[in-house]
């Protein structure tokens, strides 16, 4: 190598950076150079250059090219007191940042974390889900977690930021003003609810919460299975729901046999019998006969037991106002 070359290595005058997947940010590899007078400086889209200067922030370059010289090097001219017609090399520290968005990250809760909820109180909880960040605040970025290091990458900062969001899930659940079912079955709305407590923490590093989704929620096997026993037993202890339930089937099962309005008033009847009988058979009570069935009867006992089918929710106010017309209109 000859003496030129030797010397030309010494100065550098071409300053870019081609972003690679995961990397935050990197120290400019100088070796000991100086960087020639008027040498061009290249940022790319999503990125952002700063000048230090014995680690003292100096001068910072956006996305454009860029030639480097007094007349935009305000700060390190100052600091350095070169004067207007400065145009020896000199040295300095270049950093370059991304700040596109970094996507795909994983968040989770190694063990549940315990919310008070509004209707269960205390609740052991697990979630898990995604999340995307990127450098919002690059001089807060730069002096809270790139320091004097040479690279930075999602991996070295994601153990940190799990350890935030996670923190922030006790915050964000915590409040217990929605109750955790509503939260499980909307999980849009507690993913932008979650998003919105884990952003005050990303923001103290120069960083922004851009997504955040939560794929899993779920309690412990243990107090699962006691919700589905306290469901169960709320179920089966409302007789009078549970009978009007199978009544309203049997009407529709036996209007659908019969079809028109007969098969209306025959489900009627039939719906009216079934309940009748499964609270009978609940309580040890005799059924009761079912409405409708001898031609002997009487107007005003037809009216007396359709009026019970419209207690019972077996009939409509209009068919039972219908029917009720017709029965007066034969005692005239």
């Amino acid at each position: 190598m000859g003496i030129f070359d030797f010397l030309s290595k010494q100065f550098v005058d071409v300053i870019d950076w081609v972003d690679e997947p995961g990397v935050l940010a990197i120290r400019y590899p100088m070796q000991d150079r100086e960087i020639q007078n008027g040498a061009q400086l290249t940022v790319r889209s999503g990125q952002t250059a700063m000048f230090y200067n014995e680690g003292v922030l100096a001068d910072a370059f956006l996305p454009g090219l860029h030639t480097l010289e007094t007349a935009n090097l305000p700060v390190l001219t100052s600091l350095l007191n070169w004067d207007k017609g400065f145009s020896a090399p000199f040295k300095s520290d270049v950093y370059f940042f991304s700040q596109k968005e970094q996507t795909g990250l994983k968040w989770g809760t190694q063990q549940p974390i315990t919310v008070r909820d509004k209707e269960f109180g205390p609740l052991r909880v697990r979630a898990f889900g995604s999340y995307s960040f990127r450098v919002e605040d690059v001089a807060v970025f730069a002096v809270k977690m790139m320091g004097s290091l040479d690279r930075l990458t999602t991996t070295d900062l994601e153990p940190q930021l799990r350890a935030a969001i996670a923190t922030a899930l006790a915050t964000g659940l915590g409040g217990g003003e929605i109750a955790f079912l509503d939260l499980a079955a909307n999980q849009a709305a507690l993913s932008e609810q979650l998003r919105a407590a884990v952003e005050p923490a990303f923001a103290q590093w120069g960083l922004t919460c851009t997504s955040f989704f939560v794929e899993s929620l779920s309690l412990p096997e243990d107090v699962q299975a006691m919700l589905d026993k306290s469901s169960s037993m709320r179920v089966v202890g409302d007789l009078d729901r549970f009978v009007r339930f199978q009544s309203a089937q049997a009407i529709e099962t036996a209007a659908g046999q019969s079809g028109g309005v007969a098969g209306a008033g025959a489900g009627a009847a039939a719906g009216f019998a079934i309940g009748q009988q499964m609270a009978a058979g609940m309580t040890g009570a005799p059924a009761a006969a079912a409405p409708g069935g001898g031609g002997g009867e009487d107007a005003c006992a037809q009216i007396e037991k359709l009026h019970k089918l419209l207690t019972v929710g077996a009939i409509s106010q209009a068919e039972f106002d219908a029917k009720k017309a017709e029965l007066l209109g034969r005692i005239r």
